[in-house]
């Protein structure tokens, strides 16, 4: 008994005809009569009885069409639940991001990217970047978005695309640096700023920046990650220095009610972000799609902005720093 066999006679029995049958399923009556007399010959038993021109089932052929169209539906079922995986039109997606872009830019774009899929189901995370690499080296999410930071110790157990552009400077459109058109940061000398947490490896970089020019980095306000630096610098408390995907999330939300101004740096102070993957996590074609998406999505935000971003690989930097 084979599924051709089951094919052929569930049409024979809706059709009650060889030459129906043959023109449905697009094969010759010699071919569909065959594959009949193999099935009634595996199963022993005479499956229809000849009037005139028309087959008639014998009672126990009709037992055996509820189960063919069971085995034969729930292989259809299969198939296209298959299709759909090889597709990335179905199937479950496990991801993280940090703080900043999990707040607005990267739901809409996985919202937007699933659209009303009942087929899809998405786990989304928000954690912290250190976290974000923890995740993805213990192979517990499909893929990551977090701030990179140069691992130190054993090889992590994930690969790295890495994402480059230009930061800004956030600034009250009052303040009387404003109305430049770049920074230094010796402008910025003693101002009140506002910045991430110490430990945070992109508030270090800061510091040393500041301290390479002999300019006072004078932090008054210090918050987990950069949108909430907003409202404290639109209200004139402190300037902040940001990453690029904070002002896109401005521009679209305008937090501030339009009371800020981000002004590029004379000397371009980069920002590195990072998509993670697994190494031992091989990807479902869903999150291939969903990962490559963002990652494009991610380029034409920078690229909005004017943060001049620039596309590498965790291999392209080891290089650089050997």
């Amino acid at each position: 008994m084979n599924l051709t066999q089951l094919t052929v006679f569930r049409e024979v029995m809706e059709t009650g005809s060889i030459s129906q049958t043959a023109k449905k399923l697009n094969r010759t009556q010699p071919a569909i009569s065959l594959a009949l007399k193999n099935l009634e010959k595996t199963l022993g038993l005479t499956l229809f009885e000849r009037k005139g021109r028309r087959l008639v089932p014998v009672p126990e052929a009709h037992y055996l069409l509820a189960e063919t169209t069971g085995i034969l539906d729930r292989l259809a079922t299969i198939s296209s639940t298959m299709e759909g995986l090889i597709k990335g039109h179905a199937g479950s997606l496990n991801i993280a991001t940090m703080p900043g872009p999990s707040a607005f830019l990267f739901p809409r774009f996985i919202s937007q990217s699933v659209g009303e899929n009942p087929d899809i189901r998405i786990t989304l995370s928000t954690r912290s970047s250190p976290q974000i690499m923890e995740l993805a080296g213990t192979q517990n999410i499909d893929f990551g978005f977090a701030d990179f930071e140069h691992s130190a110790g054993k090889e992590p157990q994930y690969s790295a695309e890495l994402i480059r552009a230009d930061c800004f400077c956030a600034i009250d459109c009052e303040h009387p640096l404003a109305s430049r058109k770049v920074l230094t940061l010796s402008d910025l000398d003693g101002t009140p700023m506002g910045g991430l947490h110490p430990s945070h490896p992109f508030q270090r970089k800061v510091r040393q920046e500041f301290e390479d020019v002999a300019a006072e980095y004078n932090q008054t306000v210090t918050c987990q990650y950069f949108l909430p630096l907003i409202p404290f610098v639109s209200s004139g408390q402190c300037c902040s220095i940001v990453d690029p995907l904070t002002v896109a999330t401005e521009r679209e939300l305008n937090l501030s009610n339009g009371k800020l101004v981000f002004l590029p740096f004379e000397k371009p102070l980069r920002y590195e972000y990072a998509l993670l993957e697994p190494d031992h996590r091989p990807p479902s074609q869903l999150a291939i799609q969903i990962k490559a998406g963002w990652k494009a999505e991610v380029l034409r935000k920078l690229e909005a902005v004017t943060a001049n971003p620039r596309a590498t690989s965790i291999d392209d930097v080891r290089g650089e720093q050997s």
